[in-house]
């Protein structure tokens, strides 16, 4: 199973803390650090401010030179498709060919408002063009050229350049959406993610998937199954609950629902997703300064699997 750390930078973290999260998930042998794509704390003052995700992955991407590095998700609302697309394919560049694309509807209303973005009431066909326009500018082969006319956007004639390194770029998708979302999944992604669902969900979720994929004739085992739960880890239970506290959880919410609780019980949690079909699992650490957290993870955690 492979580990990814999942960071929230929007709840306050400078690039600097960032980068020392990035350097320990790398150090610590983690598979990828991903973090979100927000510009609004949610709780809290969210001092000193926000980050622009692509910016601080393409400043990961020279300063770390292994793990994968993504979003988990961008949405659709923040750029138009043609510049992301441009975006995503400097920082694989940049990286050696290590970054992960997550592109999402969008949902928090507020920071759209905070920051004068717009922010439609109807989002899923944005998302759709957006992960047609993508795919397709990086599919077309050098020297020829793309099109696309859609309800949202129009391409006319673009060289479709730069080319990322990686061909293709691997593309998550996800959503709890019954039918929708499966079936974009099914046509763009590399990668289903079941964020933050009901344990007994996750299941039920992926099967919705592959039964996606059967309907367009794609072979389900094309898409890598992923799921993304909070972490909160401790050798004991007076150091799990807290770290509870720090993160303002109550421990019996985060057992319920996270990689939660003592050693042995993260260890049989992350062993329950792998029975319900997730090959990769995004932690979600909520305190960037609680390194030791990390080191607890990678050191004993990970050997129990």
């Amino acid at each position: 199973m492979d580990l990814r750390i999942f960071t929230e930078p929007q709840q306050g973290a400078t690039y600097d803390d960032i980068l020392t999260v990035a350097k320990a998930t790398e150090d610590l042998g983690f598979d990828a650090f991903f973090r979100s794509d927000h510009f609004l704390a949610m709780g809290g003052d969210g001092l000193p401010g926000p980050t622009d995700a692509w910016l601080t992955l393409a400043g990961l991407a020279r300063e770390t030179s292994r793990i994968k590095l993504g979003t988990l998700v961008t949405s659709a609302t923040f750029r138009h498709p043609g510049l992301l697309a441009i975006q995503v394919a400097q920082v694989d560049q940049m990286s050696g060919g290590r970054v992960e694309l997550g592109l999402g509807a969008g949902w928090y209303a507020e920071e759209h408002s905070a920051y004068g973005v717009p922010f439609p009431a109807k989002r899923f066909g944005l998302l759709e063009e957006q992960l047609e326009i993508i795919t397709g500018l990086w599919g077309t082969p050098v020297g020829e050229h793309y099109s696309f006319a859609g309800k949202h956007y129009t391409l006319e004639n673009s060289p479709a350049l730069p080319k990322p390194v990686q061909s293709p770029v691997p593309v998550i998708v996800g959503g709890n959406g019954p039918k929708r979302t499966p079936a974009l999944a099914a046509r763009f992604a590399t990668e289903f993610n079941a964020a933050f669902p009901e344990i007994a969900d996750i299941a039920p979720m992926f099967a919705r998937v592959r039964a996606a994929c059967e309907e367009i004739g794609r072979d389900g085992d094309d898409l890598t199954y992923s799921t993304a739960l909070v972490l909160c880890v401790g050798r004991d239970e007076a150091e799990f609950v807290k770290r509870a506290a720090a993160i303002g959880r109550e421990p019996d919410e985060l057992r319920e629902h996270g990689v939660a609780g003592t050693v042995s019980e993260a260890v049989d949690r992350l062993g329950e997703l792998s029975a319900a079909g997730a090959e990769r699992v995004y932690l979600q650490m909520l305190d960037l300064a609680d390194l030791d957290h990390l080191d607890l993870v990678a050191r004993e955690v990970v050997p129990g699997l």
